[in-house]
């Protein structure tokens, strides 16, 4: 189960604004979930950049929870969203960014994202002290486990091909987190209440990607190795 701390009278936290686009919507006008992920990767590198850290490591994303607050909606296109983002918690070579997005003023959406720190050959990392000292007071000491849950789709699950693009291929040579998102789009009409992925590894423009699906869930696989797990929540 996935916990999303409140935000801290304490600490380091970080805050920009931007506008829904026509590019982050879909036919309905409804913020898209991709677009969601693309914030959320902007408004982590604003805050990274603004506190002038000088790091040779990079963050990749191990999981992302995004539901709606108790009263919120999904922007719409041309609304402006203000999001907040602070340090949930840490671990021993990964940390949690909790950001809000806000509309008028009001928290519509909250996220949970776990991320782990890579070497420039792909190894993780320990946090290192430099992290801890800018984002450690708004983690307040608290312990994030970095473990993922396996999943693994049933027998009978449907299954399609999910083509990929080089546009969708990051600085590290893997497709961005934020376009493994599109995939949810391919399967659920509906705006969601809740959705979460989970990264078990990386999806590279070499490979034949398989989609498998089940009623709230899909899987991305790989060979038979599953890639990409994901389970949503309709409206009620």
């Amino acid at each position: 189960m996935i916990e999303y701390v409140a935000q801290p009278d304490e600490g380091r936290h970080f805050s920009n604004e931007r506008r829904v686009r026509l590019s982050d919507c879909g036919p309905d006008g409804n913020f898209r979930l991709d677009g969601v992920a693309r914030y959320l990767q902007d408004v982590g590198t604003d805050d990274w950049d603004d506190v002038g850290a000088n790091s040779t490591l990079t963050w990749v994303v191990r999981r992302t929870a995004v539901r709606l607050v108790e009263g919120g909606r999904w922007p719409t296109l041309g609304e402006r969203v203000r999001l907040t983002t602070w340090c949930g918690g840490t671990g021993a070579a990964w940390a949690e960014r909790r950001t809000n997005l806000a509309v008028n003023d009001c928290d519509v959406i909250e996220t949970a994202s776990l991320w782990v720190p890579v070497n420039p050959t792909g190894q993780p990392q320990r946090i290192p002290q430099s992290f801890l000292d800018l984002y450690g007071l708004a983690a307040l000491g608290r312990k994030v486990s970095g473990r993922v849950e396996r999943s693994v789709p049933p027998s009978d699950a449907p299954s399609r091909s999910w083509s990929l693009r080089r546009a969708d291929i990051d600085v590290i040579d893997h497709v961005n987190n934020a376009a493994v998102w599109q995939a949810v789009n391919e399967v659920v009409d509906a705006t969601l209440r809740e959705a979460v992925l989970i990264f078990h590894g990386p999806v590279l423009v070499s490979d034949q990607v398989t989609m498998r699906t089940a009623p709230g869930r899909l899987w991305l696989t790989v060979d038979g190795d599953v890639r990409v797990s994901g389970e949503f929540t309709p409206p009620r």
